[in-house]
């Protein structure tokens, strides 16, 4: 055990097992994370607490707290946190990278074999198994976190208030968190000023940071900053005779500079997941730079909705083929695998960069009750969250038809309240049949990951090709 650990409570770090043990069950978590954040995050909530006991309930909690306020896919920047928890930067990186590397060599092989086939509908047999067990997955650690993150009425209330926000009123994600954070917080420092009015004699002034103690993470932050955007050499040399920041801002001459300057600027403002930046991505690729054809957005999100990792891998597609098809490349797919490492750096290294500059501070304000307060509501608003995404995956997995149906609308005709709502009669019942089958692996017969993984991936194979001769 690290340093690091020794730091930490023995209460709350429970077994920190060795290096080697603990690369082999990140690898594992990596090439099983299907189903999106919320699937990603049970899956790990149930091999590192509940399966293995390194990490307890309460700092797996606050680390996801932390996590759900950074811009980026929580998912790895919750592995990473973790990882450093047990074993310092070592163990973050290993994490980190374990998480998105499997995810990220399936997507750069099914990119290269849509742009030289131009064809993803085979992708539907192979995974169709996979989603129904997720979702088994999903509502199972729905229930185990709500019951440990929901302490009190607050809690309640606050976990309700951002699931229908984020479902009836389709709020943004990062507004939902801010609000409950800001929430936890006030009700702290109400209750601080009621319980410190009948008592005389001076208040204790609250410990502020030393300049030594700010200097260490802004060092880091530099330091994995530089790292970050060191690539932009490696394009400089390929582009020498050019101005290639002056160029690639612009959009115009250097596709590689032009794809990692601008994955670069969506690694800071992807609040929310992939979702809450796709449709400006599409927007830009398609139009400005052309480097997708209008439709091809959706392929991409289809063939990330199908793999292990983060759903924001479909930035590499994006990568791939705008390398794939630069007039410049003289091997096209040497070009594609380029273009999709830029994104993937630009896109994955930002979120090393928040917890290890971020991360040390955390844990030194763990002992501020006004920000474990606020943590504790962004908690409960997390139960809400993890909620609302298992109500839309499953309703996708279950349907083949979902729209939304307006409850109540502005003069103008625009939604005010309106929620996911099926359509009945597109119901799968192959899907329903898996997920029925992988709940009561998981619920009944205490069945561990990988084999309700492996199981309905061959069930659902065996539907899809059954279907296919009938």
């Amino acid at each position: 055990m690290t340093s690091v650990n020794t730091a930490i409570a023995t209460d709350e770090i429970v077994a920190a097992p060795p290096l080697g043990q603990a690369v082999r069950v990140w690898a594992r978590i990596g090439c099983l994370s299907f189903g999106g954040p919320a699937g990603q995050i049970a899956l790990m909530h149930k091999v590192v607490v509940e399966e293995k006991r390194w990490i307890s309930e309460e700092r797996f909690l606050h680390a996801l707290s932390y996590c759900m306020l950074l811009p980026g896919p929580e998912a790895q920047q919750l592995a990473t946190y973790i990882g450093w928890l047990m074993h310092g930067v070592r163990g973050g990186l290993l994490a980190g990278l374990l998480f998105i590397l499997p995810g990220f060599a399936v997507i750069l092989l099914l990119s290269g074999l849509y742009a030289e086939f131009h064809e993803t509908g085979w992708l539907t047999a192979v995974f169709f198994g996979l989603k129904a067990a997720v979702l088994a997955i999903v509502i199972e650690a729905l229930l185990r976190l709500g019951g440990r993150a929901l302490k009190n009425r607050f809690h309640h209330i606050v976990a309700a208030a951002s699931f229908l926000g984020l479902f009836l009123l389709n709020l943004p994600f990062p507004l939902v968190v801010v609000l409950a954070g800001a929430a936890g917080f006030g009700l702290a420092r109400y209750r601080a000023r009621q319980e410190a009015e009948p008592k005389a004699g001076p208040r204790s002034l609250p410990t502020r940071p030393t300049t030594r103690s700010i200097a260490r993470p802004l060092l880091v932050l530099v330091g994995w900053v530089l790292i970050w955007q060191s690539p932009l050499l490696i394009v400089r040399a390929l582009d020498a005779p050019t101005d290639l920041l002056a160029e690639a801002l612009s959009g115009e001459a250097n596709v590689f500079g032009a794809v990692f300057i601008f994955f670069s600027k969506m690694a800071v403002i992807t609040f929310g997941g992939a979702y809450a930046v796709l449709t400006y991505v599409a927007q830009i690729a398609v139009g400005h730079y052309a480097w997708l054809k209008p439709g091809e957005m959706l392929d991409g999100l289809a063939l990330a909705e199908t793999t292990p990792g983060p759903l924001v891998l479909v930035l590499c597609f994006v990568g791939f083929l705008a390398g794939y098809r630069n007039p410049v490349a003289m091997v096209p797919l040497a070009g594609g695998v380029f273009g999709a490492f830029l994104a993937a750096w630009a896109t994955f290294v930002p979120s090393f960069v928040w917890i290890f500059a971020g991360a040390p501070f955390i844990e030194r304000l763990r002992s501020n009750a006004m920000v474990s307060a606020a943590l504790s509501a962004i908690t409960a608003a997390i139960v809400g969250v993890i909620l609302n995404l298992a109500v839309w995956f499953g309703l996708h997995v279950l349907f083949a038809e979902v729209g939304r149906v307006a409850i109540l609308s502005t003069g103008v005709g625009l939604p005010l309240i309106s929620l996911a709502w099926p359509e009945w009669r597109s119901i799968d019942i192959g899907a329903v049949a898996l997920f029925v089958a992988a709940a009561i692996m998981l619920f009944r017969f205490k069945a561990g990951v990988v084999k309700i993984l492996g199981v309905s991936a061959l069930a659902g194979l065996a539907i899809k090709l059954g279907e296919a001769f009938l």
